[in-house]
Order: structure tokens, then sequence, then C-alpha cells
């Protein structure tokens, strides 16, 4: 595979279609080498980030015997004197005396000497104040190392953060995690066709892209701003040039709309060259959304910035944002390349000759089946509403009922898993 980029002024003019696979594999590439240093961030600051180093446990889990249940800690044969009490956050003294007890909390630190935990449900009392029952067979407190023992990898490295990691690292004993921030997004809206308010008339269409795609970048894990979605931009080269540069002095990943061909006002490709830009990818074998692109930018300081071109179509540009922009971020945030799941295709789906085919498809998660949905063209949303991801047909193939394909899923909100 090729991973080398050629700069705007050479291949602008005539680009030979990347493979969709190569294309995903590539971005990624070049997203994982500019991943941004690690940083440390408090655990309530550090949600929606990525795992830079592994998680391990500090001590074991539990760090001490914890009663799992309110009652009575034992040593030898009963009935039982009670000697003490035993709270949450406290270290009790031994049992040295068969026939003695303490009462105990759950979560509290069973005493060293202790033969059984009694429930208290499962207790009496004598009239002479002595605690008698029979402890259940299985044990009712937590062992050291129960969970994980000391220095145990919990977690990889490129683990996106969540409540629950945040849960576990804190119960670990962390205050601060080392992570990989969130990178920062920007839009581009190109198009002085576009309407940005009310229904579309007179030649006029309504932007649906500008509203849209800042929310699938939050889902993808970006930090996107209001004030970083600008446009539409009037259809010049200078007005192109100039809200590409003000764009990428914040931004790691600066995404435009509509431009990426090469007709009389698509200013995408002039501009890119003018800023010294490098291609990453322009053009994929992939239907629909095949003019899309990725470019590259490095500062004299060394930062890398990336400019991801969306074709102005709506389901186009979600396409090129499953194939381009997914990996793309999964790389500079440090996560692993997406692996994509598979669904049985419940009907027939049509290839796409010598171009992989992503086909918009609903899914049975229980039976792990794919059904295509109506209202799929490139300039319609209807059946991207409905959709749960796209079925990969690859080149020079056809789907058919039956057959498990690869499904790229559609992002969801952060923490939340498809399959």
């Amino acid at each position: 595979m090729r991973t080398e980029t050629a700069s705007a002024a050479d291949q602008a003019a005539a680009p030979r279609p990347a493979d969709w696979e190569q294309a995903r594999s590539r971005v990624y590439a070049v997203g994982l080498a500019a991943a941004p240093p690690a940083v440390e961030r408090p655990l309530a600051e550090a949600d929606g980030h990525t795992l830079a180093e592994p998680l391990t446990t500090r001590t074991d889990l539990p760090a001490f015997p914890t009663s799992s249940v309110d009652g009575w800690a034992l040593r030898g044969a009963g009935p039982w004197r009670v000697v003490g009490r035993v709270l949450a956050g406290t270290t009790p003294a031994p049992l040295t005396e068969d026939g003695t007890t303490v009462e105990i909390a759950t979560g509290a630190m069973v005493p060293e000497g202790t033969s059984a935990v009694l429930r208290v449900e499962d207790s009496t009392r004598t009239p002479d104040g002595l605690v008698d029952g029979v402890p259940r067979t299985a044990p009712e407190w937590r062992r050291p190392g129960e969970e994980a023992s000391a220095g145990e990898e919990l977690l990889p490295a490129g683990t996106p953060v969540d409540p629950a990691v945040i849960g576990l690292a804190a119960s670990c004993g962390y205050d601060t995690l080392r992570v990989r921030r969130q990178p920062r997004a920007a839009l581009l809206v190109f198009g002085d066709e576009l309407l940005t308010a009310g229904p579309p008339a007179a030649g006029r269409v309504r932007d649906a892209l500008g509203p849209a795609v800042p929310a699938w970048l939050r889902r993808y894990g970006c930090q996107v701003r209001p004030a970083d979605v600008v446009g539409p931009v009037a259809d010049t080269l200078a007005a192109h040039v100039a809200a590409l540069r003000t764009a990428l002095a914040d931004a790691d990943l600066v995404c435009t709309t509509g431009g990426t061909m090469h007709g009389p006002v698509d200013h995408l490709h002039p501009s890119l060259a003018a800023l010294g830009a490098d291609y990453v990818v322009n053009t994929v074998a992939v239907r629909p959304g095949f003019p899309m692109l990725l470019a590259r930018l490095v500062d004299a300081d060394g930062r890398v910035r990336f400019v991801a071109g969306l074709p102005g179509n709506p389901q186009s540009a979600v396409v090129a944002l499953v194939s381009l922009v997914a990996p793309l971020l999964a790389g500079l945030a440090g996560r692993p390349m997406p692996v994509l799941p598979h669904a049985t295709l419940a009907e027939p789906v049509p290839g796409r000759g010598d171009y992989t085919h992503l086909a918009l498809v609903r899914l049975d998660r229980v039976a792990g089946t794919a059904y295509p949905v109506r209202h799929v063209g490139s300039a319609m949303l209807r059946g991207l509403s409905g959709a749960d991801g796209f079925a990969v047909i690859r080149p020079d193939t056809n789907g058919a009922a039956g057959d498990r394909v690869p499904v790229v899923p559609l992002p969801l909100l952060p923490g939340e898993r498809a399959w």
C-alpha cells in the first residue's frame, strides 16, 4: 500500500481513485503519525478523551478483604461472644479467640482471624447475648485481588474514556489519567446556492450539512464549537483560501462541504494548492461519494493539520465521513483502527462495478441481519435517517441475500455501543 502524499498542484487535475479499503488504512496511518502528545487530565476532565497508556491496578482489587454483607465476622465454632464492631473505613483488631465475633458492616475490612461471615438475617441472639446461626457455604466477603491483582492491565492504551472507565480508574486509586486530547474540528460550508434558514425555493436549496456534520464529528470524539462552523463561504478562490487559513489556525481537522470536483466554482483544489497542502487521498473508488479527499498541511514547526473535502450531496458527505474522517480521527486520538462488524444481507444489494458500494442498511442486531433501506440517492437524507450503517459491497461483486458482509456503523453518542 502506498503511503506517500502528492502535492495538490500535482494531483488535482487527474487523480486516480484510491481503493476504499486502502484509503481507510492510509488515512488512519497518517492520523496516528500526527497524534498529539499525551497530557495529564484530572478524572473529572477526562471524559471523551483516549487512554494514552494502559490502565493498570495500583493495588490488588479489592486491596483488603471486604465484607459483602451486614452481619457478623466469626472465629471458630458458635455461639459467639460479641467483642466489638467494625465499620467501613476502619482497620479492625484481629480476632484472636475462638468463639468470638464482631459486628461488621458491608464494605468493612474483615478482621484477621475471621473464619466466616454470618449474615445478620441468618443470625439470632441467645438469652445471654451470644450470636448464633449457621453461616452460608459461599464466602460472604471479597478476597484481595478477586477483581484484579496489583499491576494487572485492565484496559489497553487507545481505550476511549467514558464514565465506566473513569469510575474504574478511581477505584484503582487514580486522581489523573494520561490521555490524548480530543481533536478539534471546524466546518466550512461552500456553495452560494445554499439557504441557512427556511424552506428551499427559487433555485436555492437548504444547507443540510452545516447543522449535521458538527454533530457527526462530535460523535466521533471531536470538539466542535458553534463558532467553528462557517458558511456559506462565497464562491471565489480568495474567499475559500481565507476561510481555510483562518480555520486551520486553531483546528486539527477542517471539513469542507462541496467543491471537491473541478467545476467553474469548485475552488477547493486550487485553495489547497495555494496553501501548500499535500493529498493523502484524492478521490476514492466508492459509490456514492467518490470525489472525497483528505489533504495534509505541515507547518514549519512540524504541526500537522488536515482538510477533509466532503462532497456537497448529503449522503455522499456522510460516506466521506465514515470512509476518511472516522479512521483519521481514530488515528489522531491514538485509538485502534475501527474494526468493521459483519451482518447477513436479508435482501440482494447490487454492486457498483469496480467501485466499492456503501449501501445504507437497517440492522436487526438480534438476528445479525442487514436490510437495505429506500430513498438512498446521494442527495437524499430520508434513507440515512432510518439507517444504522452502510453494508460494504466490494468491487466487482454483488451482494446476494444470505451473504455475510462488513458493515460500517454510523457513529453513536460517546459511550454507546452498537453491537
